[in-house]
């Protein structure tokens, strides 16, 4: 059974006649998959992630996590995810160790399960030389790794992350992709990662999503887009997927 299902999600902002952001998305997400989430600025990306989450309600379409709708249950099936949104965005006087401690209230987590959880989130985010530390005067990097950590915690079967390397130097980069691979491989999670950095699809991703103009346009792994191009290159096959039509009687 499919850990997420989107099935013809719409958005339109500003009534009938408004902008239509997201124009009937659909896709599903099995445990263990670990999906790149892909599009340029204003292809309806974002507007997507954040009905899947539940902080923005669609126009019409549904998600489910795990069988739980998304619009009608929506506390239900956000205990069911983990979500690093874009900026990692924390209370900025907390330090780690306080921000963590109010996530696992938030989450429920008690006792000796809620011990477990917390240093274990430390210990796959490397958190623990700056525990202590106000977050405001942590690195982007570091402030990234707290926003992964609270993701992680409470060990979600569906994880949602958005730009989950940024700010991170190479040698960080490298071992959150191996978190990432690792949790899909050992808990059996979907895991659905927004980027723009096509070499991170390429390094962790099993399967690729790309959306332009509100719609998905290819949907299979990173191989097999490649191959849909003739240089061998991704982000050739990007460009020629997602650039808009030229206008009848305009230029490229």
């Amino acid at each position: 059974m499919a850990i997420l299902e989107v099935k013809d999600l719409v958005k339109r902002f500003g009534g009938a006649r408004g902008i239509l952001a997201v124009a009937g998305v659909s896709f599903s997400v099995e445990p263990g998959e670990v999906v790149g989430f892909l599009g340029p600025n204003g292809a309806g990306k974002s507007t997507t992630m954040k009905m899947v989450t539940g902080f923005l309600e669609p126009t019409s379409g549904r998600v489910r996590v795990r069988g739980v709708d998304v619009r009608e249950r929506t506390i239900e099936a956000q205990r069911l995810m983990g979500y690093l949104p874009e900026g990692a965005p924390a209370y900025p006087d907390m330090t780690p160790e306080a921000f963590l401690d109010f996530v696992a209230d938030a989450r429920g987590l008690n006792g000796a399960a809620r011990a477990s959880a917390l240093e274990k989130a430390v210990e796959r985010t490397q958190l623990k030389g700056v525990l202590r530390q106000p977050i405001d005067t942590l690195s982007k990097g570091f402030k990234r790794r707290v926003g992964l950590a609270q993701a992680l915690l409470h060990e979600p079967p569906l994880l949602i992350m958005d730009e989950p390397t940024d700010g991170l130097d190479p040698n960080q980069k490298h071992e959150v992709r191996q978190l990432i691979r690792a949790m899909a491989k050992e808990g059996g999670k979907a895991i659905v990662l927004s980027t723009h950095i096509l070499e991170e699809v390429e390094a962790v991703c099993s399967r690729v999503i790309l959306i332009a103009r509100g719609k998905v346009v290819a949907d299979c792994t990173p191989a097999a887009l490649v191959a849909k191009g003739k240089t061998g290159r991704m982000e050739d096959v990007f460009r020629d997927l997602t650039r808009d039509p030229v206008p009848v009687g305009g230029t490229a």
